[in-house]
């Protein structure tokens, strides 16, 4: 369930086929690794637009990619890899690497990276930075593996604190904005279903509610601009996971066409949000594109509601 690498294909493995509630109908752009043009996953974007992410031909591979160059991001001697997901205005990015068995987390800025990991844990992963370069958001664990024992974090600094979720299993937080409100998702304990089952969550200053994607199996909350504006995916009742887009407190199914399975993951202040999603042929392909303007989203929102699109429900606990 290690985000990126486990708890993505945990959830994915759930995946099967069909409805989604809602779709609205923004322009989906392909991004394609070309040293690993069949798996790649667009992690992060700030407002620059300059995307970051990872492909996985046979190891993960990191990269930024700014004005359709694809430049590396890798940390010396991962011989796990590395997997760059998110990034702030400024361009310090964030993510995670494997040496030796070891996940660390980073933070690079310049070209320098920076071994980040929370004292007494033995597993660390960065997720999500806010453009401000101020907060960052990630995991860790106790358990070298990273399978168990995860713990929600916010890192200012270098103080860690964790989310004041509910008793869980397990917890990420995945995205964080300007104002230090951070989005993720955990897993309840007990789960009623003993199957990956997650609620999304945000944390507004210590006060947390939960986020569920109306009649959803499961959702993941993955990243937050500073509108509030949060992305991320579900898992309908038929097994297939979607993405999604929250807008006030309008959920937005958003899906490229001939997926599969979908996985948003990050979204800028323009409305600019990068995921990836599986193609017909097994593919994992990163994708790029914007919300619907707010005026659309109104207009969905009252007038086509009956048609899919659906009110939160968000419950503090």
């Amino acid at each position: 369930m290690n985000r990126i690498a486990c708890a993505i294909g945990a959830t994915l493995a759930v995946a099967a086929a069909v409805t989604a509630p809602a779709h609205a109908a923004p322009s989906f752009t392909d991004i394609i690794d070309p040293l690993n043009p069949t798996f790649t996953q667009a992690l992060g974007i700030n407002n620059a637009g300059t995307i970051v992410g990872y492909g996985n031909g046979t190891i993960f591979n990191g990269f930024e990619l700014t004005g359709g160059t694809f430049t590396r991001q890798n940390v010396g001697g991962a011989d796990g890899g590395t997997q760059v997901v998110g990034v702030s205005g400024s361009g310090t990015t964030v993510g995670f690497s494997i040496t030796g068995g070891i996940t660390s987390g980073f933070t690079q800025s310049g070209g320098t990276f920076t071994t980040v990991n929370q004292g007494g844990t033995a597993f660390t992963q960065l997720l999500g930075i806010n453009q401000a370069g101020s907060e960052i958001a990630g995991y860790s664990s106790a358990i070298v593996s990273g399978l168990t024992g995860q713990v929600a974090f916010s890192l200012v600094g270098t103080t860690f604190s964790a989310i004041p979720l509910p008793a869980n299993n397990n917890s990420q937080a995945t995205g964080v904005n300007n104002a230090g409100t951070v989005v993720g998702f955990y897993q309840l304990n007990p789960n009623p279903t003993n199957t990956p089952i997650f609620d999304g969550f945000v944390d507004s200053n210590g006060s947390v509610s939960t986020l569920v994607f109306p009649g959803a199996v499961s959702t993941q909350a993955l990243g937050i601009n500073n509108l509030g504006q949060i992305v991320g995916d579900y898992v309908d009742g038929a097994g297939v996971m979607h993405g999604f887009l929250d807008a006030n407190g309008l959920f937005i199914t958003l899906d490229p066409n001939g997926s599969t399975a979908t996985t948003l993951n990050g979204i800028n202040d323009q409305g600019q949000f990068v995921g990836f999603y599986v193609s017909a042929t097994g593919n994992t392909i990163g994708t790029v594109g914007t919300a619907p303007e707010p005026a659309s989203l109104l207009l969905l929102g009252a007038g086509l509601a009956g048609l899919g699109a659906a009110r939160w429900r968000r419950t503090t606990r």
